[in-house]
């Protein structure tokens, strides 16, 4: 079983469904809405730790009427939450628009991600311990940048999921085992995934594409399901990708790409997430 941190956001979603997404300056009526605990932190947590993982979260929430349930959450995935601090101030939040065909269009407000700022040495040994760092960039770059340095040091594997893309400095992409991207992001980063030893671009329905450090590829098809919401589906691909690393790219890919296409299937990004069993009964199939 691999053991896994994951140091990024927890966010809770405000999710709305609609038939289309309006257009500028249209008012368009709206079929359902939710609250749904998500942020690519907590999700990657959550569908790592239900891929078959050990993993702890480093992050932070906020002082309002979200964070119990978004602490809760995590807790309920039996994902280790020691390392969840409250801060001062508003949660993140991020307020989605579903439409009729499962596309999102997604507005993140960092709120406590964006003051999670410093690493506890409480934090440094979870690290320093763990097989896997998984990071995203919905928390401050810096902490990221400190996060991956000393998993470096210690011989803890990187996995970034560069997301949203931003301005990274080189020396974090120097710690960088593994990066996560899709086709957009790949496109954006262009030149500086060259430095990143193994990297998985994901194609949407048509699956996943691998490169590995001497150049070697290998591709997994898309897995067919009926799509009900997109949200969360890249989260959980990154997650199960990290729990089955150990296992090598081949099968990695394989649950990744499989856990990622069952997530589409509900509504809601971690109320999504398939469990272990669940995704070892599609890979048989």
């Amino acid at each position: 079983m691999a053991r896994i941190v994951v140091v990024g956001s927890i966010n809770m979603d405000l999710v709305t469904t609609v038939g289309r997404r309006p257009e500028p300056g249209e008012t368009v009526a709206g079929e359902s809405f939710a609250l749904v605990p998500g942020g690519k932190g907590a999700n990657q947590a959550i569908a790592a730790q239900r891929a078959g993982a050990e993993v702890e979260f480093v992050g932070a929430v906020g002082t309002d009427l979200f964070a119990d349930d978004l602490a809760r959450n995590l807790g309920d995935a039996q994902v280790d939450t020691a390392r969840l601090r409250c801060l001062p101030g508003p949660s993140g939040i991020a307020a989605i628009v579903v439409d009729g065909g499962g596309e999102n269009t997604i507005i993140v407000v960092g709120g406590a991600n964006a003051r999670m700022t410093e690493l506890t040495a409480a934090d440094i040994d979870a690290i320093a311990h763990a097989d896997i760092l998984l990071c995203q960039l919905e928390i401050p770059v810096d902490t990221v940048a400190a996060a991956a340095r000393h998993a470096h040091d210690h011989g803890t594997t990187v996995l970034l999921n560069p997301s949203p893309v931003r301005e990274v400095p080189p020396a974090l992409w120097a710690q960088v085992d593994i990066a996560v991207v899709n086709e957009g992001e790949a496109e954006q980063l262009g030149s500086a995934l060259a430095a990143v030893p193994h990297v998985i671009t994901t194609l949407g329905g048509d699956g996943a594409k691998y490169r590995g450090p001497h150049g070697e590829t290998h591709s997994h098809p898309g897995v067919p399901v009926q799509v009900v919401d997109t949200t969360g589906a890249g989260d959980t691909f990154t997650g199960a990708l990290a729990a089955h690393w150990h296992e090598g790219p081949e099968t990695a890919l394989a649950w990744a790409c499989t856990a990622g296409a069952l997530a589409t299937t509900t509504l809601g990004a971690s109320a999504s997430i398939p469990t272990y069993e669940h995704i070892e009964r599609a890979l048989t199939r």
